[in-house]
């Protein structure tokens, strides 16, 4: 699309900025402490406020109130339709969730009912990102409680044309490096001498892993670094099939281990194939070179067979 093509587009596509995306929304359920209990349990969020008779919905549930799930939501404006249909016709017809923004005005709570508009706030000019070239829209919902307006929700995505992918790399390209700062530098120190290492806080007890600056307890800046003893059970696992990734050879077991001394750690595990890996599996610490820079924690099946044709 020429230049002048493009300055037409825009032009339309700012004529949608104040227009409704979404109209007479209405939340599914009422706020209830099923839904919070869940949402605590995935989140491990044990926060007293959001349990008991006087319980509170956790404010960055705002959104899941009033999603439509599989079945959809039927209050989608024409708008907001013809504006994705535009840039569709302009070939922009990928889309990706760039970030959104909330602010809480009051908390929900059980019994709450809920309603919702929301209305296209802005359209950005034709941008180029690495996905490729595109612009980005803003909608804000306005999410009521009984009537009173209890917060607000910016989502933000970008609709482009995917960029065109690059030839494929000739060699092997190498694992992603890990991002090292001083809040978790201490732990791949300990990784380079073949030790893991978590944290205790020194004012509460509290263990805890990733690395942290200060205890998610209490507070306390104060902890001290425990090394593991390498013995774990496997509580959960994903086995990646898809996307495929650079550096990676898909399918292969990526497990959440749940140390001896009670912190969980995600890593592969490895020394049996992918499809016998269970929940419950004991598992051993052991440090896999994965390139000549780099060496990582992984957890070894104790007594698996081994993997028919070499380890994944």
């Amino acid at each position: 699309m020429s230049g002048e093509g493009q300055d037409r587009l825009y032009e339309r596509l700012k004529a949608y900025e104040g227009r409704p995306a979404a109209t007479g929304g209405r939340g599914k359920d009422l706020v209830n402490l099923p839904m919070i209990r869940h949402w605590c349990e995935a989140m491990g969020d044990a926060h007293p406020a959001y349990r008991g008779p006087d319980a509170v919905a956790p404010p960055t549930m705002l959104q899941a109130w009033t999603m439509g799930g599989l079945s959809g939501h039927e209050d989608r404006s024409e708008a907001y339709g013809e504006l994705l249909g535009l840039l569709d016709g302009a070939v922009y017809t990928s889309v990706v969730a760039t970030d959104c923004e909330q602010e809480y005005l009051r908390p929900l709570r059980p019994g709450d009912e809920i309603t919702f508009d929301a209305v296209v706030e802005s359209v950005s000019p034709r941008k180029t990102t690495r996905l490729g070239t595109g612009h980005f829209v803003t909608t804000r919902m306005d999410v009521r409680a009984g009537g009173e307006l209890a917060g607000t929700h910016r989502f933000r995505i970008l609709k482009y044309a995917p960029a065109a992918r690059p030839a494929p790399p000739a060699e092997r390209p190498r694992r992603p490096r890990p991002v090292i700062n001083r809040d978790n530098a201490g732990f791949w120190e300990g990784v380079a001498a073949h030790r893991l290492l978590f944290q205790r806080c020194t004012a509460c007890g509290t263990l805890r892993f990733p690395w942290l600056p200060g205890c998610g307890a209490c507070g306390s800046p104060a902890w001290e670094a425990v090394e593991a003893s390498g013995e774990g059970t496997v509580f959960s696992y994903v086995v990646m099939h898809h996307p495929p990734f650079p550096a990676f050879d898909p399918p292969y077991a990526v497990g959440l281990i749940e140390l001896a001394e009670g912190v969980r750690m995600i890593s592969n595990v490895v020394g049996v194939p992918y499809d016998k890996v269970r929940i419950g599996m004991p598992v051993r610490l052991e440090f896999q070179r994965v390139d000549e820079e780099l060496e990582l924690p992984v957890f070894r099946a104790v007594d698996g067979p081994e993997t028919a044709g070499g380890e994944r």
